[in-house]
């Protein structure tokens, strides 16, 4: 078979760097403190041989297996595991036809799996075809994780039935009976459907036949109205015919009458153009002539305008001379004014310079007086301060002492009101103050609160504690119920697999004696002993063996003294009676041989335990395996199990008795539980009712003493501040009236004032005309800069004037010498004005005689216009009354087209067929009214009809061309059905038979391997639940040694986790696979059971081949591994391996200490 050589990982979950895992012949362990990763090894060779789900690699998504990342190193992206195959025995199939088969899986984060094979990318399908060809694969028996035990132990029958199919191989079988299953549902819906489409087709088709009869009627009914239709179109044929001949007659009148009209208005026309040709030239000589008496209108209008103008021009050049005048003479004033001014200003300039001249003595005369009156006045004012201070020192003094005095007195008024305001407060805080009989009535109040909340506490207490002991008490009872039920359970489990076991065969006709043998307990092997074999021959004389009634001897030889008859503890058929006669049972095995020298040949003697003595020699010791004895155990045990089952039922009602009491029990305690609780809660909203009240008045009470007592102390106070302000008061009055008056100092401050008052008026006085003085000379320096300023103006002012006087004079002879020109210019104006005169007057006679001229051609040319307009009137009426038979032709020939389109529209031929198809002659002519009433009402009657499926019978035939199809597909798809139902039916069989083969096999593997593990006593596998093997359910039925036959649910923790290894491992043997992995499957075991554990796996693995590859913590499994592999975190979240050849160290150990 392939071997597994290695196994190498890289950003495999916890396994970041490149490691490698040599898997060699023998058992390979792998040991490490819990969670540094050894079950990531197991996942890594699970995924590398195609494991799909991320789930079963405790993940939420397959990307979960690429390292994730630590503190200090970061995620990868890639994870990679190759695990090396040694194909040398070339049993893989053609395209891995190698020596080294290595098989790489590779995941990218976000992109998915990739496999390949020896370097080429491969399937993931090819890859699991590869490891299922070789008996193996994510999915294999033999990768034994951890739970797969107690998943085993804990698996209803039916789950477990699983390890069968997996070690028949019938999957497969499962597959194809799945597909086969869904073909056969999918015909079987297909025929359904089938039949309820014919359905609906059959009620379509007499649908349709019921329409094909209404479409006959309706062509009926249509070929009638066709008939009358073209009747009636064919009369309006003729009518449109006649009206399109009267059209056109009337149309050819009216031409003759239109070229008439046209004759008479040409000749109006040729008279309007003669008269018109003329017109012209008299238009262009009235032009000409009445263009020339214009312009001589113009030229008259013109020359009057220039004679205005002229007289205008004069008459404003004399106003502008009179104005020129008056602005000279202005000018001339404005000259004498400027020069006026000028010699004014002069002469204020001379006398302001003369007073300036004469300023300096005056004032420093004024300076040297105002110093010498302010020296005194310094002086005086020296003197009235030295007198002020002093006065006001003493001043201060006394108004200090009067200040005392007031504050005194104020202050002892103020403590006056105070002491009357406390006196007020306090008969008001008496009359406002808090009762104290109050206060203890809420006392009393809060007291008996608080008694009852304690007592409803205590009784809430009590409650909780009834609760407490009744939810016990229903706790036990369901406990005992439980403990009842499973004994139960179990009692009936052992039961029905004894009645299975015990369960007559249906292999013969004749039911053995032994079905109607009971010995009395302790009885059967002594039973077994004496009659042995003979238990299986039946009653019935027909059988080939079988017991026949006989008398009982005349003769028997009697038991030996001492010996009980066998008999007695035996109920058997009368056929038995005879040989039961002569059975004895002693005591012991001593007793027996002691008896032996007594016996007859017939009689024999036997032992409760089995011991067998005849009187002809031969012995059997107890001991010897005797399945009638085994048979008559259990089917004692069976009765034995029914009597207790009885009784145990009656306590399991009693137990579900009691258990519904203690429930109603915990409901009526709950309840009273609540009601206890509910009156505490109120009971505490009472006490903290009154503790708020008690409280508030208390709060008051004490608020009311500390005012009383703040305002006593308050009184006090206010009575000795106030004593205390009076005697104050006393003393500052007191001092103010030891201060002597000091009139005298009062009368010389005056006297000062006043002279100093008068000395200050003589300074005020010589300080005014000092700035008198200043401010004269500086009124005057101001002066004289304006009157520089007004000098230079008037002297421009003069000047300008002069200039502009010039000027007016040259301006003034101009316009004299205009004047002089337009006063010769009115004679020639008058001659002018007498020669256009006369040229508009011949202009005149002129125009009046081309005037009447053109009057009379355009009269003539009118009448000529009035002839032909008549002439173009009867021409456009003719015209128009031709147009109206155009319109009348053109509309009778549109209604003739119409009746053509509507016979070709409703009939589809033309309009000269159709008199044949309305089967008139020449002169018939029917009533058209009475036509169009027959084909209206059959039109009502086909109407009436509704909607009509012509192709009704096409449909029909169609129809039943389809349903022809369909019965014969309905044939098929029941040919079909049969032959999936038979092919189900054959892989149902062939399942059946390989299951049952393959329960065979685990069993008799599943028996032995149970007796090595246990070191012995008995199991067997068993198919529960149903009949029919596919449907069954696998039951493990296991007997340790000195135990009694049980269910494995039955048994104890290591019990069980033993019987299920011993079951994994038989379905393993049915087909060994090249590798085992075992996760911490010896962690419930003690360490006798991990010896002879230990012992069965090097055993399977001598035997098959197989290597293991086991993860474990136990100290007794490490010392029995041929290697070791530890798996260390060293660095947080990174996994390391380590190895350790367990038979290389030994050669080492012998090599230095040697023996």
């Amino acid at each position: 078979m392939i071997q597994f050589t290695r196994l190498r990982l890289s950003g495999f979950k916890s396994f970041v760097d490149p490691t490698e895992l040599l898997i060699e012949p023998g058992l390979t362990g792998v040991v490490g403190p819990n969670g540094c990763g050894k079950s990531n090894l197991i996942e890594a060779l699970r995924w590398v041989m195609g494991e799909t789900s991320a789930r079963q690699m405790r993940g939420g998504e397959m990307d979960d297996v690429i390292f994730g990342g630590t503190a200090n190193r970061p995620a990868r992206n890639v994870a990679e595991v190759l695990v090396a195959l040694d194909n040398s025995a070339r049993t893989a199939p053609h395209p891995f036809d190698v020596d080294e088969v290595e098989v790489i899986r590779r995941i990218d984060r976000g992109q998915g799996s990739s496999y390949r094979v020896n370097g080429r990318e491969i399937r993931a399908r090819d890859v699991q075809l590869l490891f299922a060809d070789a008996a193996t694969g994510a999915r294999s028996s033999g990768l034994v994780s951890q739970g797969r035990v107690g998943a085993l132990i804990n698996a209803r029958p039916a789950e477990r039935r699983g390890l069968l199919e997996e070690a028949a191989g019938i999957s497969g079988l499962y597959s194809r009976r799945h597909e086969a299953e869904l073909r056969l549902k999918g015909a079987e819906a297909n025929l359904t459907r089938l039949d309820d489409v014919l359905a609906t087709l059959d009620e379509q088709l007499k649908a349709l036949q019921r329409q094909g009869r209404q479409a006959a009627r309706y062509r009926g009914l249509s070929e009638q109205i066709r008939v009358l239709e073209a009747q009636v179109l064919y009369l309006a044929w003729l009518e449109a015919l006649s009206a399109i001949d009267a059209a056109r007659l009337a149309l050819r009148e009216s031409d003759r009458q239109v070229e008439e009209a046209t004759r008479q208005a040409a000749v109006a026309a040729a008279r309007q153009a003669d008269t018109a040709a003329g017109l012209p030239a008299l238009r262009r000589r009235h032009g000409e002539v009445e263009a020339g008496w214009q312009r001589l209108i113009i030229e008259r209008e013109q020359l009057e305008a220039e004679e205005g103008r002229l007289a205008e021009t004069r008459r404003d050049l004399e106003a502008r001379l009179a104005q020129m005048g008056t602005d000279v003479q202005r000018e001339h004033a404005r000259a004498v004014d400027a020069e006026g001014a000028v010699a004014r200003l002069e002469a204020e300039q001379a006398a302001l310079r003369t007073a300036a001249e004469a300023e300096g003595d005056g004032r420093a005369e004024a300076e040297a007086a105002m110093a010498a009156v302010a020296a005194e006045v310094a002086l005086a004012e020296k003197d009235l301060a030295a007198l002020m201070d002093a006065m006001a020192a003493a001043d201060a003094e006394r108004a200090a002492a009067m200040r005392r005095v007031q504050d005194a007195e104020t202050r002892r008024d103020r403590l006056r009101d105070r002491a009357a305001q406390v006196r007020t407060q306090q008969e008001q805080a008496h009359h406002e103050g808090v009762n104290r009989a109050e206060l203890t009535a809420a006392e009393m109040e809060l007291e008996a609160a608080q008694e009852y909340l304690e007592e409803s506490r205590l009784e809430a207490d009590e409650g909780d504690r009834r609760r407490v002991e009744a939810q016990a008490a229903r706790d036990g009872a369901r406990d005992a119920l439980q403990a009842v039920a499973a004994a139960r359970s179990r009692l009936k489990a052992e039961a029905d697999a004894l009645k299975a076991v015990l369960a007559p065969s249906n292999a013969g006709a004749f039911a053995p004696v032994l079905d109607q043998v009971t010995a009395a307990a302790g009885c059967e092997p002594a039973l077994a002993a004496a009659l042995g074999e003979t238990l299986n021959a039946a009653l019935d004389p027909a059988a080939p063996l079988h017991w026949q009634a006989l008398p009982p001897l005349e003769a028997a030889p009697p038991l030996p003294a001492g010996v009980e008859p066998l008999a007695r503890c035996v109920t058997a058929p009368a056929a038995l009676a005879r040989r039961l006669s002569q059975v004895g049972m002693v005591g012991d095995a001593a007793g027996g041989a002691a008896l032996r020298p007594r016996l007859a040949c017939g009689p024999m003697r036997v032992t409760r335990a089995g011991d067998l003595c005849r009187g002809d020699g031969f012995t059997a010791r107890a001991g010897a395996p005797s399945a009638m004895a085994v048979r008559l155990a259990q089917r004692n045990r069976l009765r034995e199990l029914e009597m207790r089952l009885e009784d145990a039922e009656w306590g399991v009602e009693e137990a579900e008795a009691q258990a519904q009491d203690a429930a109603e029990a915990v409901e009526r305690a709950t309840e009273a539980e609540r009601a206890a609780k509910e009156a505490v809660r109120r009971a505490e909203g009472e006490t903290a009712k009154a503790r708020d009240a008690h409280a508030r008045l208390a709060q008051r009470f004490a608020a009311f003493e500390s005012r009383l007592a703040a305002l006593a102390e308050q009184a006090q106070a206010a009575r000795a501040d106030h004593e205390e302000a009076e005697a104050e008061w006393m003393v500052a009055t007191e001092a103010l009236a030891a201060f002597p008056e000091r009139e005298d100092g009062r009368e010389r401050i005056s006297a000062v004032r006043a002279d100093l008052a008068e000395r200050r008026s003589v300074l005020v006085e010589a300080r005014s005309a000092l700035d008198r003085i200043v401010r004269e000379s500086g009124e005057r320096k101001r002066r004289l800069e304006a009157i520089a300023a007004d000098l230079e103006s008037w002297r421009r002012r003069a000047e300008a004037a002069r200039a502009h006087v010039s000027e007016l004079e040259e301006r003034r002879e101009a316009l004299l010498a205009e004047i002089d020109r337009l006063a010769s210019l009115p004679d020639r104006f008058a001659r002018r004005r007498a020669d256009v005169l006369d040229r508009l007057a011949a202009a005149e006679t002129g125009r009046k005689g081309s005037a009447d001229a053109l009057a009379a051609a355009e009269a003539t040319l009118a009448e000529s216009d009035r002839a032909a307009r008549a002439a173009e009137a009867a021409l456009a009426a003719a015209r128009e009354d031709r147009i109206r038979r155009e319109a009348a032709v053109s509309a009778a020939d549109q209604a003739c087209r119409a009746v053509a389109g509507r016979i070709a529209e409703r009939l589809d031929i033309t309009p000269e067929q159709l008199r044949e198809v309305a089967g008139l002659v020449a002169d018939e002519r029917p009533d058209r009214d009475d036509l169009q009433a027959r084909l209206d009402r059959l039109s009502r009657e086909r109407d009436s009809m509704g909607p009509v499926n012509l192709r009704a019978e096409q449909e029909v035939a169609e129809l039943e061309e389809r349903m022809g199809a369909m019965r014969s597909e309905q044939d098929d798809l029941v040919r079909a059905i049969a032959k999936l139902r038979q092919g189900i039916a054959e892989l149902n069989r062939e399942g059946r038979e390989r299951l049952i083969a393959s329960f065979q096999q685990v069993d008799r593997h599943f028996r032995d391997l149970f007796i090595r593990l246990f070191g012995g006593g008995r199991a067997h596998l068993a198919l529960t639940e149903s009949d029919d093997p596919l449907e069954a359910g696998l039951e493990i039925m296991a007997s340790p040694p000195g135990k009694r036959m049980q269910v494995l649910s039955l048994l104890s923790g290591g019990e069980q986790a033993l019987t299920a290894l011993a079951l994994i491992f038989a379905v393993f043997l049915i087909n060994p696979a090249p590798i085992c992995v075992l996760d911490e499957v010896d962690a419930p075991l003690d360490d006798a059971n991990v010896d002879r554990f230990c012992a069965l796996v090097e055993h399977i693995a001598e035997t098959t081949r197989t290597r293991f590859l086991i993860v474990t913590h136990h100290r007794m499994s490490m010392a029995r591994m041929d290697r070791l592999y530890g798996v260390t975190m060293a660095e947080r979240g990174v996994s390391q391996l380590v190895s350790v050849d367990l038979e290389a160290a030994e050669a080492i150990r012998d090599t230095i200490l040697p023996a």
